[in-house]
């Protein structure tokens, strides 16, 4: 004997049929009305509008991961990024981003995404189409096909300079070395323009980076380095070697100049040492006490950037010395002489 015994809950009839003290289960389904959609669907704006049911809850969204970083990166121009919509595919597009920070996608015509995150973007254009009645409870995936707005911008004395990329967590000697160093003229003192910022930030690097590296902060895209060129001091004149003297980091006197570039020759003037100076449009002379201040009778002077330090050469000096000179070739030739009759 059989025994039915049925059970109505929400809509669904529930039969167990006991037979031989084996329970069977069995689900049926009652006739009824075609349930609401439950996935987002492609709609015309009349069908939106006309639709008398109301919207379903939108399908639980696809786990992603984050790109590194990704709270620092925000679109803009130049930028080529692939648009999804979750199970619309004839939504997909790639689209650049112009230079006035608007990028065109279907059905909803132009949208400003400039200096938006990724995420920000996304909720923008979700909202775009929900609104117009173009997709119900749509979700929206950007991925930055190229990243040309997030770069950082190399200037001066700089081995390469241009603009390189600056995803993720990027620290400013990353960015100095990627670019190939300084150059030998380079100065240490660098400033850095953040996007959006009237004021640039200055910083004081050692010249050996390796020796203090509480100057590696982080850079974002959107900076500009500048990296100017060392202040340099010439010494020129009867010295033993000329050079141009970089000035970086501290000061330089006139001592401290002749005796980088090997210290005076004895045919020099030391009572006619000048500095030349250009102010402005002008060139002005400073005369340098150079033998009081090597007998520390006179103080030493600081020097400025493109300073010429001059020592002349003395005529009197230079027809003694040619004199002393000879004589002594005529002695060493007399005692090769001697040696070798």
């Amino acid at each position: 004997m059989v025994k039915i015994r049925a059970f109505a809950r929400h809509g669904m009839v529930l039969q167990l049929f006991l037979a031989g003290g084996i329970v069977v289960p069995a689900i049926a389904q009652q006739p009824a009305s075609p349930a609401p959609m439950t996935s987002p669907a492609l709609l015309t704006p009349q069908s939106a509008t006309s639709a008398a049911t109301p919207s379903s809850p939108a399908l639980p969204k696809p786990a992603s991961t984050p790109a590194e970083g990704s709270d620092l990166v925000r679109l803009g121009a130049g930028d080529l990024i692939d648009v999804t919509v979750y199970n619309v595919p004839e939504m997909a597009t790639k689209a650049r981003v112009g230079n006035n920070g608007d990028v065109y996608l279907p059905l909803v015509d132009y949208v400003h995404v400039a200096d938006l995150t990724v995420e920000e973007a996304q909720i923008v254009i979700e909202k775009r189409l929900d609104g117009g009645g173009f997709v119900r409870s749509p979700h929206v995936t950007i991925f930055v096909d190229e990243a040309n707005s997030q770069g950082v911008t190399m200037l001066g004395e700089i081995a390469r300079p241009g603009i390189y990329p600056a995803l993720g967590d990027r620290k400013l000697y990353d960015m100095i070395s990627g670019a190939g160093g300084f150059t030998p003229v380079a100065s240490r003192k660098i400033s850095i323009l953040h996007r959006n910022q009237a004021q640039a930030t200055t910083l004081s690097l050692p010249r050996n980076l390796t020796d203090d590296l509480s100057g590696n902060v982080s850079v974002v895209p959107g900076d500009t380095i500048n990296v100017p060129k060392a202040p340099i001091v010439y010494v020129v004149g009867d010295v033993g070697r000329p050079a141009g003297l970089i000035v970086d980091n501290g000061t330089l006197t006139v001592l401290q100049a002749i005796a980088l570039t090997g210290g005076t020759n004895r045919t020099a003037k030391l009572n006619s040492v000048r500095i030349v100076r250009k102010q402005g449009s002008n060139m002005t002379e400073t005369i340098v006490p150079l033998k009081q201040m090597l007998r520390a009778k006179a103080p030493d002077i600081t020097l400025q950037a493109d300073d010429i330090l001059f020592i002349p050469v003395s005529g009197a000096r230079i027809a003694a010395t040619r004199t002393i000179d000879a004589m002594a070739q005529v002695a060493t030739g007399m005692t090769l002489v001697l040696a070798h009759p």
